[in-house]
């Protein structure tokens, strides 16, 4: 059925409908009250233009549909579709940093606590991020020895004949030897680990309390006085707290900044009164900006992250209320989104507000951000087919044709990489200066040899010359069948950029961030390889004078270097002089080397 008649035929009833791109690929997943007015919004004449809205649409080609009974069916089937096809056009929260977590692995029957990268819907418990990441590993050492959680990755039953190391230092409990410790009482130490890793520390120490005083009525007094040293450790920690709010509520903040098709997401959580993490995230490709928290707000509690009972975001959000009854049944109780107007409340999510605005100029107004788009303006100026995120750039450096050496240098995301820098000695020089058989020969050694390999190729070749080095290059390219290889060239003074295939060079002004990026990359390309020269030539220099007198090898030069600091100091010491340093027979040598040529040259 063409997309038209499906459009025609929608049902007036809550579900999901998913757009997909001419070849059958998921580029977007919605939810719907009623399906047919939703969907046929997007395609009304009358609808207001939208730039992004009008992207997506313009990649539409068909269309497929899920009715469900609720809207609140709807709700979870979309964010199952959204995790499971990561379509183009929908908001997918990417963290702004990969700070670490701890996970506390509650389906096992004898939990583990380990640090991860990222959270996930797997029904265990997760605290964090921790920032800086050392504060991930303390954190979960200071877990291991609040609560004995153990870190080991054995199949436990009980049944080992006795503890290991861990216990004797106090770092587990050992669950793995049911008399030291029950299945009980380390799933209660768990459930305690957990509301201490959400930052609910007040009721953890409620619970340790009311089971110090249960477990000593009954003359437990053992593991009382281990829970009473539990509950002091918890006591005397103070977590430094840069913000604090007055009351003890806990609750997540959110908040948006939005330019465009752009957006950063900030979530504070508070617990107990305190701020006890942050967590960031980046988003792309909007198509509906005004849906930004709502969206996240999905994404970010079908994470399986902990619900508090209230939510407070800056302005009102679409389906409010079905986002409530969703997070109320996720929590088991009742859960308020408010938008405060005063107070406290009002304070701290102001705060969160300037965050989120931050995290957007410090992240897509970022010089890396830039490079990207100028990368972009240089793959649509060379007609390329993807974004040059590789470039490798030659150049030739000698004096009169003697040592001719070649330098490669290597930019990535518009970033020099030097540790993939290259020298190349020009092998086939022969006293007459020649730039263009110089560059054919090493464009010709460098991707014959990646070839060999297997390696990928770069995704511009630059060279730094005019028409005839960027010609050189690529008769070399040719030969090796690479005949589809993007090659550019820049001319100095004049500044033009020559591109295989097109008849005249480009002119780009000199205020052009892409002519100042393939500058930026010229300009490394000949220091490295008028670096290389200089060194080529010291070397040189180094050998005539000092390899060619009978006798002396790597081991003496050295010497003679290290004592007089320079040939011109060796060729003015005297005989006795050098006597001290290489003995006097060889000393004699050297003398009567340096005053022959001397008599030569005269």
């Amino acid at each position: 059925m063409a997309l038209a008649d499906k459009i025609d035929q929608l049902p007036r009833r809550p579900g999901v409908y998913l757009f997909k791109g001419a070849n059958g690929e998921v580029v977007y997943v919605g939810k719907a009250r009623v399906l047919r007015d939703r969907v046929r919004s997007y395609f009304q004449a009358s609808r207001p233009a939208e730039f992004h809205k009008d992207r997506m649409i313009d990649d539409v080609a068909d269309l497929e549909l899920v009715v469900t009974d609720t809207e609140m069916e709807a709700l979870a089937l979309e964010n199952n579709l959204i995790k499971r096809h990561k379509p183009l056009y929908n908001v997918r929260l990417r963290d702004d940093k990969n700070h670490p977590y701890l996970k506390l692995t509650l389906k096992e029957e004898y939990p583990r606590l380990y640090v991860v990268r990222r959270p996930a819907e797997d029904g265990n418990a997760y605290g964090g991020p921790y920032i800086p990441a050392s504060l991930g590993r303390k954190t979960a050492g200071l877990v291991r020895k609040l609560f004995g959680i153990r870190s080991c990755k054995e199949t436990l039953n009980g049944r080992r004949p006795r503890p290991c190391l861990q216990y004797q230092i106090k770092r587990c409990l050992a669950p793995c030897v049911a008399d030291v410790c029950s299945l009980e009482r380390y799933q209660s130490s768990c459930e305690d680990a957990r509301l201490f890793l959400e930052g609910r520390t007040e009721e953890v120490l409620r619970r340790l309390r009311a089971g110090m005083e249960s477990v000593a009525t009954e003359e437990r007094f053992e593991e009382a006085a281990s829970l009473r040293d539990q509950i002091r450790a918890l006591e005397r920690l103070e977590t430094p707290q840069k913000i604090t709010t007055t009351d003890i509520e806990e609750r997540d903040l959110f908040a948006a900044h939005v330019e465009g098709e752009r957006a950063a997401v900030q979530a504070f959580s508070v617990r107990d009164g305190k701020v006890v993490a942050r967590e960031g995230f980046l988003l792309d490709r909007l198509t509906e900006p005004e849906a930004v928290l709502s969206s996240t707000l999905q994404q970010f509690y079908a994470a399986g992250r902990y619900v508090p009972r209230e939510v407070l975001v800056p302005a009102d959000v679409p389906d409010r209320e079905l986002l409530e009854s969703w997070l109320s049944e996720r929590r088991g109780t009742r859960v308020r989104i408010r938008m405060p107007q005063r107070g406290e409340k009002l304070r701290l999510l102001d705060l969160v507000v300037r965050n989120a605005r931050l995290a957007f100029e410090l992240e897509w107004k970022h010089p890396r951000q830039q490079s990207q788009e100028i990368l972009r303006a240089l793959r649509d100026l060379l007609d390329l087919e993807v974004e040059p995120h590789r470039i490798e750039c030659f150049d030739i450096s000698n004096i009169q044709g003697s040592d001719v050496v070649a330098s490669m240098v290597v930019f990535e995301d518009g970033l020099s990489k030097k540790s993939d820098y290259r020298k190349f000695r020009v092998r086939g020089g022969t006293g007459v200066p020649d730039d263009f058989a110089s560059m054919r020969e090493v464009v010709g050694r460098r991707y014959r040899r990646l070839l060999e390999e297997g390696k990928e190729l770069p995704d511009l070749v630059m060279i730094d010359g005019g028409k005839g080095q960027l010609g050189a290059a690529v008769e070399a390219l040719e030969e090796l069948g690479l005949g589809e290889q993007p090659v550019a060239s820049l001319a100095k003074r004049e500044e033009l950029l020559f591109v295989r295939g097109r008849p005249t060079p480009i002119a780009l002004p000199r205020s052009s961030p892409v002519l100042q990026l393939v500058q930026r990359v010229r300009d490394e390309a000949h220091r490295f390889a008028v670096g290389f020269h200089r060194q080529t030539r010291s070397k040189r220099t180094l050998h005539s004078e000092l390899d060619e007198i009978p006798g002396i090898g790597p081991a003496k030069r050295r010497k003679l270097l290290s004592a007089f600091g320079s040939l011109r100091g060796v060729r003015g010491a005297s005989e006795a002089e050098l006597a001290t340093v290489v003995g006097p027979t060889m000393a004699a040598r050297v003398r009567a080397y340096f005053d022959g040529r001397g008599r030569g040259r005269r």
